[in-house]
């Protein structure tokens, strides 16, 4: 809810929450995102997808999207009837939005996709690392 009322750039502003995720079409991309020492390492479950079928791209400055579109037409002819359907029939997409933090490096970014599982890493800019001020008596 309060996504809907504070938009970028307020967001973060107003709110202390990690980064934002989005889902729309009824996603039933699952996902998991692991932090290492050198990188952000994203896990997303996409069952059937082909990697032509799939986009990953970089909006708003540092919105990750995953998209994907299948068109899973199984052709059985005039004389079968679906009794259920619940592994999908027809075109099912999925699409996701993820907020990535500040200290990564955008340009580096890699997917591959193995085994139905996308896998985004995200390496981390090593360049934002805390820095020591020496305070003094007199400027």
């Amino acid at each position: 809810m309060a996504d809907t009322i504070f938009r970028y750039p307020f967001r973060n502003f107003f709110l202390d929450h990690p980064p934002i995720f989005r889902e729309y079409y009824g996603s039933t991309a699952l996902l998991d995102w692991i932090e290492s020492p050198t990188a952000h390492i994203l896990k997303i479950n996409v069952p059937g997808f082909k990697k032509d079928e799939i986009k990953v791209q970089i909006e708003e400055g540092n919105v990750l999207h995953l998209r994907g579109e299948s068109l899973k037409k199984e052709n059985h002819g005039k004389e079968i009837v679906w009794h259920i359907a619940e592994r999908g029939n027809g075109k099912e997409d999925f699409s996701r939005m993820i907020e990535l933090p500040v200290d990564v490096k955008l340009d580096k970014i890699k997917a591959h996709i193995e085994n139905g599982v996308l896998t985004v890493i995200v390496p981390k800019d090593s360049s934002h690392k805390v820095r020591n001020i020496n305070i003094g008596s007199r400027l």
